[in-house]
């Protein structure tokens, strides 16, 4: 008896991802997620600026009316005109990548801004929670300051003045001091002495020397902040060139280098770290010897202003000289950095400011 066998075939099964599909298929999903989150944060973030500029219009316009001796106008337009330019910016930043990212950065805290300047009018405008004349509104402090511009800038002009000369005088003997101080052994014998006596008294002890032996004001101003300047400097450049390393040095006199060579070419761009380093804690004393200075003796610049506002109990003007003053030397600040990012490129972003 024959058997005949019969093939049975198996159903044709399905074709099932890998694990290499399924990795690129939920990959593909995640980054898509993460684009629609990004570009959500980035929507979001750019709205925060308008925002906070039409908040801070909506409570200044509630409690204007409080504060009659105060003109809302200005500071009305001073918000209107921000969230003009922050709109006009958000949308020049969808064409403009470098201001994009900007943006991104800089909108939170500039938003943040405008809420401190809400409660602030809050606080002082709405609950009168602290006394007047001392803590004037926001609105009050801009008036004061349009009201009283062009004193404003003459004081602003008369510091800038002060404030430079006296800086690239400093800068230049400490530059001088130090390097002589660094490199020959004679000088830091005899150099030392008068640094460690004169150096650390702070410069605005010798106001009232100044004012006797100087037969302008504007001449002691500018020599308390050369002096304030110079310390810092020179102990800096001292340390920089001191510390130069010793085979720069050797390998300089072997190609037959000179010692102008090796101080000009080898020791004092090795020494520009420090150099820069006393730079800026130069430019920050002189700030403080400058108001200081100006408080005391020199009549006129942005802290005699101070001064003289605060004796006819104008609150709202010493505010408003404080902001530019906040603006002038951050600005400053910012230059220097400027300066010190061209030089010591190798360092550049560092330090940011």
């Amino acid at each position: 008896m024959n058997t005949s066998s019969v093939q049975i075939k198996e159903p044709a099964s399905l074709p099932v991802a890998g694990p290499a599909e399924e990795t690129v298929r939920s990959t593909t999903t995640t980054t898509t997620e993460s684009v629609e989150d990004k570009a959500r944060i980035r929507f979001w973030t750019l709205l925060l600026v308008p925002v906070a500029t039409a908040a801070g219009w909506a409570v200044h316009h509630a409690l204007a009316a409080k504060e009659p001796s105060v003109d809302p106008l200005y500071y009305s337009v001073f918000l209107a005109g921000a969230f003009a330019i922050s709109v006009l910016a958000g949308a020049l930043q969808w064409v403009w990548p470098g201001l994009r990212r900007w943006m991104l950065q800089m909108c939170p805290i500039i938003a943040g801004l405008f809420v401190v300047l809400g409660l602030w009018e809050v606080i002082t405008s709405g609950l009168r929670l602290l006394p007047m004349p001392y803590f004037p509104s926001p609105a009050g402090v801009l008036q004061s300051m349009v009201s009283d511009r062009t004193l404003l800038l003459v004081s602003t002009w008369s510091s800038l003045k002060l404030l430079l000369s006296g800086y690239f005088i400093g800068v230049a003997v400490a530059l001088v001091t130090g390097i002589c101080i660094g490199w020959f052994p004679l000088a830091r014998y005899w150099g030392m002495p008068v640094l460690k006596i004169v150096g650390p008294i702070p410069a605005t002890a010798w106001v009232p020397l100044a004012m006797v032996l100087s037969p302008f004001p504007g001449f002691s101003a500018v020599g308390l902040v050369a002096l304030a300047v110079w310390f810092p400097v020179t102990m800096l450049t001292i340390s920089g060139v001191a510390n130069t390393r010793a085979s720069y040095l050797d390998v300089a006199r072997t190609l037959g280098a000179g010692q102008r060579y090796l101080i000009f070419r080898v020791a004092i761009p090795a020494a520009m770290p420090s150099i820069f380093i006393g730079l800026f804690m130069g430019l920050g004393t002189s700030f403080l010897t400058l108001i200081v200075a100006e408080t005391v003796g020199v009549k006129s610049g942005l802290g005699w202003y101070v001064g003289w506002a605060q004796g006819w109990a104008e609150y709202g003007k010493v505010y408003g000289a404080l902001v530019i003053m906040a603006v002038f030397f951050s600005t400053i600040m910012t230059l220097l950095f400027k300066i010190r990012d061209r030089v010591l490129v190798w360092q550049k972003g560092t330090i940011k400011w």
